[in-house]
């Protein structure tokens, strides 16, 4: 069973939301914020397996929320989702900085929610990537985002420099041991010693930070 929270400060949007998940099996809904404050406490009391953050609240936004989340030790097994009308939005990529586990745009259809959803409780990353690669052309250039370890970046070696490539890219563990002719095994070993080198809390940050290190540039169209 995967508990999620709702935390959006449309009733309507979460009252949706819920008939949605209630209506299908596997899914719990553990409880209901309207802004991030009220989030965090609920996530703290319930300890979700997901949160579907909206970004844009009053008060502590999801941005500050996500951030909270993240950083506590007692909520290491609970993961964000953020939801928002722009594909596009600096806050989009701050919140995948602070944690987040992805994103989704609010249009999406039901179906995707679902399996958005189901692969974020898996443990892997919901980052579509020709969406990423648009957040990160915008952002990632600018002097400010580069807050890396460089000292790190030095302990990556080239084989976990190609697996991060992959990872960036958007390939999953399956699709990356595919690529490379190895065991999916192997390609998830790979993928978190990385993680622990350049302290990602998970795959989401681990693309991000991969892009602000300099290990992975951004491919212009």
């Amino acid at each position: 069973m995967i508990r999620v929270l709702l935390a959006d400060d449309q009733v309507l949007v979460r009252a949706g939301f819920r008939v949605l998940l209630e209506t299908e099996d596997g899914f719990d809904v553990c409880g209901e914020a309207g802004d991030g404050e009220q989030a965090v406490a609920l996530a703290i009391e319930h300890k979700p397996d997901i949160v579907v953050m909206d970004i844009r609240m009053p008060g502590v936004d999801g941005l500050e929320a996500t951030r909270r989340i993240s950083a506590n030790p007692e909520l290491a097994g609970t993961k964000v989702l953020v939801l928002t009308t722009f594909d596009i939005d600096e806050y989009v990529y701050e919140a995948l900085r602070a944690g987040a586990s992805g994103f989704l745009l609010k249009d999406t259809e039901p179906v995707e929610l679902l399996r958005a959803l189901r692969v974020v409780a898996s443990g892997e990353a919901l980052l579509a990537p020709t969406v990423t690669r648009r957040l990160i052309q915008e952002f990632v250039g600018r002097p400010e985002n580069r807050r890396i370890d460089t000292s790190a970046v030095r302990e990556i070696t080239d084989r976990e420099r190609e697996v991060l490539g992959l990872v960036a890219g958007g390939m999953s563990n399956d699709e990356i041991a595919a690529h490379l002719v190895i065991s999916t095994a192997t390609a998830r070993t790979h993928v978190s010693r990385i993680m622990t080198k350049i302290g990602a809390r998970d795959r989401a940050q681990l693309v991000v930070l991969a892009y602000e290190s300099g290990l992975v540039t951004p491919r212009r169209p």
